[in-house]
């Protein structure tokens, strides 16, 4: 059983930076799938940026195009944490963030909800304009 907690959300103004945090506990870390999802009041939540581990030991990392070029999600095995950077954010960003996790590898990070079995609370990210 995987556990994840978030931490790092709080209000930004737009133009601003932001870094969320997920740590998780039991399971072998490095070799788990993470994903960042978030939910916006009133629409369902949606793949934000995800990175996996595959069989040439390197990992691999996707984003939602809404977001590539501004977030990078990256990994400290170390430290059993997951981080998302978010850079020049847009009120269009404000949402509920989740982590999530599986024991899936491969090159492609998958970008589905239903393919997560673990999740955190969540964290609130709020962009003002």
């Amino acid at each position: 059983q995987v556990q994840l907690v978030e931490s790092g959300g709080g209000l930004v103004q737009a133009g601003g930076s932001l870094r969320v945090s997920c740590v998780a506990s039991g399971g072998t870390f490095r070799r788990y799938a993470m994903g960042w999802f978030r939910q916006a009041p009133g629409k369902d939540r949606e793949f934000v940026a995800a990175i996996s581990w595959n069989t040439d030991n390197r990992y691999y990392a996707d984003y939602a195009d809404s977001v590539r070029g501004r977030f990078t999600i990256s990994r400290d095995n170390a430290k059993n944490t997951v981080y998302l950077q978010m850079n020049s954010l847009k009120p269009e960003d404000t949402a509920v963030y989740y982590c999530a996790a599986d024991e899936f590898y491969g090159a492609s990070p998958r970008t589905s909800d239903r393919e997560y079995g673990y999740w955190g609370q969540g964290t609130q990210v709020t962009v003002s304009s």
